[in-house]
């Protein structure tokens, strides 16, 4: 859920106060040293100045389908006054092609359940055409875990979602990775994150 204040173009995400530190630990573990990190489904873009900022080596690019969002990414990349961030693309994941065709890292963070299947499949398949071998595409939000929720609150956060959009709703982790697999990608980490989500780490083969 994004908040949007007044005719100030940034938009807030609640979530992303919450989230933000304890995935920059682990980005810090992930990305390479330099290099350009693709940012898809940007949001608001808090994270992409927040990660930007902590990561000076790092260019980030942001995207978003939404032209709201990327008015928002625009207007917190002016407000930061953060270098490392380009203008924000207009990007669709289940897109067959990318405006963006090379990237030394890949970051989607809690796009998959908040999207159709299609999207997901889209982001794999753009994922293995943009990597580099070895690269990483790193995943954030709630799972299920051999077809379970891990917590109670994400069994209702996916019953939430699906009420608002069939098409929507907490993914299973084994599919994606099979959906992975069949992409290209390989299973490299999954980690544990507070409120019930999960890094994941998939890695082109």
């Amino acid at each position: 859920m994004m908040i949007a204040a007044g005719p100030d173009p940034r938009r807030y995400a609640p979530a992303t106060i919450r989230n933000r530190g304890p995935i920059l630990d682990v980005l810090r573990q992930v990305l390479p040293a330099a290099g350009t990190v693709l940012e898809i489904a940007s949001g608001s873009g808090e994270h992409a100045v927040f990660f930007a900022e902590a990561l000076p080596d790092l260019m980030w690019q942001p995207t978003d389908p939404d032209p709201d969002n990327r008015a928002s990414i625009r207007a917190w990349i002016a407000e930061t006054g953060v270098t490392n961030v380009t203008a924000p693309a207009d990007l669709n994941a289940a897109a067959r092609a990318w405006p963006v065709t090379h990237a030394d890292a890949i970051v989607c963070i809690n796009m998959i359940h908040i999207s159709p299947w299609a999207s997901t499949l889209g982001l794999l398949a753009g994922a293995a055409r943009t990597l580099p071998t070895a690269a990483p595409l790193y995943l954030y939000g709630p799972y299920l875990r051999n077809r379970r929720h891990t917590a109670s609150s994400n069994e209702d956060f996916d019953q939430s979602l699906r009420a608002q959009n069939p098409e929507w709703g907490v993914r299973d982790l084994d599919e994606v990775s099979d959906a992975a697999a069949q992409a290209g990608l390989t299973l490299a980490e999954v980690i544990e994150m507070p409120a019930n989500n999960l890094s994941v780490v998939f890695r082109r083969g």
